[in-house]
């Protein structure tokens, strides 16, 4: 009987704690409540998780969602979840001030692609690290590597792995075969990362066993799951994340290996390229307490960052040409005028291709395929006459800004003359690859392959959409097009013949 009676008195105790816990968090939130109430923001769905339920239960992009927020709302959108808040800020000014400056550190959103569902994936890498000195030391250490005279040594690969795209989509260009542009596009821009960064052939153009491809779209689908803190607890659900999990493992592994090989060649003397990997090896030396998983971290980071959002641009640029015949001829007479018949392109030709910039700007105004970036709010500031308070995230959306009528004449509709010299420039309201100290190193490198690539695929085919497909999006931490961009292809023809 005192054996029951103990048990029985220490689950009161614990029921009791656990309560008296849930009350106290429940004041905690209600105190965030009040702190952040006076910014505008649509009702929350509930006391406890604020606006996730909305989140959650909506079926498309949630960057659409935030846009209708903000037309209804203002520059300045409170959003809670538990017991956070964010603020997401489309103020030009705002934009300006925050990520101009080096004053505002990225914030807890970066933090949770530290690891994966317990895996390490991210880490501290250039894209992570919340330490701005840490960060400034990486990122002045990688600089050489996307200097303009490395940049303009890539051409040959550039050329050279875009060759072989055009090679490989001889064979379905039968004005006939269908086709996903975006898978084909996801490889050549793996193999050109590979090789430019850390040396490796992968090859994934003609090996359609390379498990890379679907590694890289699973870690991806994993950033977006993982905005769910209670994702790893749905049963549903256990499988995808087992895979997630072992995604992200093969590809530290298959950076480990990679950075093995390097640092075996550079203890024996061997000649070793000027590129990525060299430089985080570089950067390792310089630091006291480098260990071998921040390393990885990079590796990951521009193994990824390289591939991805590269690969999405491309396959949207073929989806708006695809869809404005106009354009199109327009694009592929610049093209023929600049680069005519000729296989190798040159870095000069590049600047020449005015109009392909223009298209090409006009697909991250739309398609963005970073959407956005955050920083941490630690002091009071004003934006837009909104008072906010510190330990909030601010949350800067270049989807949403490209989207509204207020900063772009009818902004669903795909112009690139928006980007003609002559047009005015949309100051901070068109930042694909973010802004200020902290934007993309690998911008000029993202946008010279891209010219490559497309340059040579308008030379050498006409393209057509194949009918029944939907131009929806999808959300894997970047945006990518959810069917894939489905292609016909038959060969471009001349008065000469063939190009």
């Amino acid at each position: 009987m005192g054996l029951w009676a103990a048990l029985s008195w220490g689950s009161a105790l614990l029921l009791a704690l656990a309560v008296i816990c849930f009350l106290l968090y429940c004041s905690y939130v209600y105190y965030i409540h009040m702190r952040y109430d006076h910014i505008p923001g649509p009702p929350r769905d509930s006391f406890l998780f604020g606006h996730l339920p909305s989140i959650l239960k909506n079926k498309g992009l949630i960057h659409d969602l935030f846009l209708g927020w903000v037309q209804k709302y203002g520059p300045v959108v409170r959003v809670n979840g538990l017991k956070t808040t964010y603020v997401i800020v489309t103020s030009p000014e705002g934009v300006k001030e925050i990520l101009m400056s080096p004053n505002y550190t990225k914030d807890v959103t970066y933090k949770r692609a530290f690891n994966l569902f317990g895996v390490r994936f991210f880490g501290n890498g250039l894209l992570t690290d919340w330490d701005y000195d840490h960060w400034h030391k990486q990122r002045r250490i990688m600089d050489p590597a996307f200097s303009r005279t490395y940049l303009i040594g890539l051409m040959g690969t550039f050329n050279e792995k875009a060759e072989e795209l055009m090679e490989k989509l001889a064979e379905k260009a039968d004005g006939k075969s269908e086709f996903s542009m975006h898978d084909m596009m996801a490889k050549v821009t793996l193999d050109v990362i590979a090789k430019v960064a850390f040396g490796m052939e992968l090859n994934s153009l003609h090996d359609d066993q390379t498990p890379f491809p679907r590694a890289i779209s699973m870690v991806m689908k994993g950033l977006s799951e993982a905005r769910n803190p209670l994702a790893r607890f749905i049963p549903g659900k256990r499988a995808l994340i087992r895979e997630i999990q072992e995604s992200a493992r093969l590809l530290r592994q298959t950076g480990r290996q990679c950075i093995e090989k390097r640092q075996r060649a550079m203890k024996e003397g061997e000649e070793i390229p000027v590129d990525i990997l060299t430089q985080i090896l570089k950067g390792a030396a310089s630091e006291d307490n480098c260990d071998f998983e921040s390393l990885l971290d990079n590796f990951v980071t521009f193994f990824i960052a390289g591939q991805e959002t590269t690969a999405n641009q491309l396959s949207f640029a073929v989806m708006e040409l695809s869809r404005h015949p106009e354009i199109l001829e327009k694009v592929q007479a610049e093209v023929d005028e600049v680069i005519g018949s000729k296989r190798d392109i040159e870095y000069e030709d590049l600047g020449k291709l005015q109009y392909l910039s223009q298209v090409l700007k006009e697909t991250l105004r739309l398609y963005p395929t970073a959407p956005g970036t955050s920083r941490a709010l630690k002091k009071e500031i004003v934006v837009e006459g909104v008072r906010i308070p510190p330990d909030v995230t601010l949350v800067f959306n270049s989807y949403t800004m490209g989207r509204m009528e207020k900063f772009y004449k009818d902004p669903f509709t795909f112009d690139p003359e928006r980007f003609s010299p002559d047009a005015p420039k949309p100051f901070y309201t068109y930042f694909p690859f973010s802004l200020g100290p902290r934007s993309c190193i690998g911008q000029v490198f993202a946008q010279m392959e891209a010219k490559v690539v497309m340059a040579k695929l308008l030379q050498r085919y006409d393209f057509q959409l194949a009918e029944g497909q939907s131009f929806n999006l999808l959300d894997t931490g970047t945006i990518r097009p959810m069917d894939g961009v489905i292609c016909r292809l038959r060969p471009r023809t001349s008065n000469k013949g063939t190009i």
